[in-house]
């Protein structure tokens, strides 16, 4: 059987819908859709993992809290988002909270969080600027002490040095500046990580490796990621990654600067 191999760039939207198309292939996430529990918690990356499990539309602006955009830490305003999903048997819960759910779990059940930062030893970081951890603070003692599926979905974009040092030097109430909402930085382990290597393998059984990072003119944050194996998987691959070039940018709305903000940020601080 003939080699192959090709190179090509991800834009993080198009990385996103990659990476939720390998989520949506994990075995172990089908199998829990079926016949388990399966949350998906807030984030950008997540909306798309909603889309493809679920055959859902989502706005991704609105499925995140969070948010790194025109260039400030913020969040979503209050009243765009909308919640979670919760998922029993295949059924989306109307109504059901993290809480209720995770009451329920077992080692069969999958839980889907997105991280903001991810290290060569497969470490994420999770940036929290609640005052008792967000929503992985909540839910990591119930999913690893039980064992359920920790799915962490997380763009090659977002590879750092060191979770671990980069933890170190985070916390929301350790900062006297923030352009936008200070925050701390939570280290996961023991995660099974998907990025766009992992969702290339699981959907078409190429090998492939990271190559460059960074972009201009619409390309900030692309990823360069070149893939080896038969011909007719090299072809799939590629195939693949000419659809999710038609993917259009992901949107956002932060939060209005206000009084009425609880946020510690110093944005429009006089130094």
């Amino acid at each position: 059987m003939s080699e192959s191999s090709a190179v090509f760039p991800l834009t993080p939207v198009e990385s996103k819908r990659l990476i939720a198309k390998g989520v949506a292939a994990l075995p172990v996430v089908q199998a829990a859709l079926a016949t388990g529990r399966v949350f998906i918690a807030a984030g950008t990356t997540n909306g798309y993992v909603a889309e493809e499990l679920l055959g859902v539309e989502v706005v991704k602006y609105r499925y995140a809290t969070g948010l790194v955009t025109q260039g400030t830490l913020c969040v979503t305003p209050p009243g765009d988002r909308v919640p979670p999903y919760a998922v029993r048997q295949g059924e989306i819960l109307e109504g059901v909270s993290l809480e209720e759910l995770l009451a329920e779990f077992t080692a069969d059940d999958v839980f889907i969080k997105g991280g903001n930062a991810l290290d060569s030893s497969g470490t994420v970081g999770v940036l929290v600027s609640g005052a008792t951890g967000g929503t992985i603070g909540a839910a990591l003692g119930i999913v690893q002490g039980r064992g359920a599926h920790l799915i962490m979905p997380v763009g090659l974009e977002k590879m750092v040095s060191s979770v671990a040092a980069a933890a170190r030097a985070a916390g929301s109430s350790r900062f006297r500046y923030a352009y936008g909402s200070a925050a701390g930085l939570i280290p996961v382990v023991g995660a099974e990580v998907v990025t766009e290597l992992t969702a290339l393998r699981l959907l078409t059984g190429v090998d492939a490796v990271h190559l460059a990072s960074g972009g201009v003119g619409g390309s900030e944050g692309a990823v360069v990621i070149a893939v080896t194996g038969a011909e007719e998987a090299v072809a799939n691959a590629f195939r693949l990654v000419q659809r999710l070039k038609k993917e259009t940018p992901c949107t956002a709305v932060r939060r209005t600067c206000g009084r009425d903000c609880t946020y510690h940020c110093t944005r429009h601080a006089r130094l």
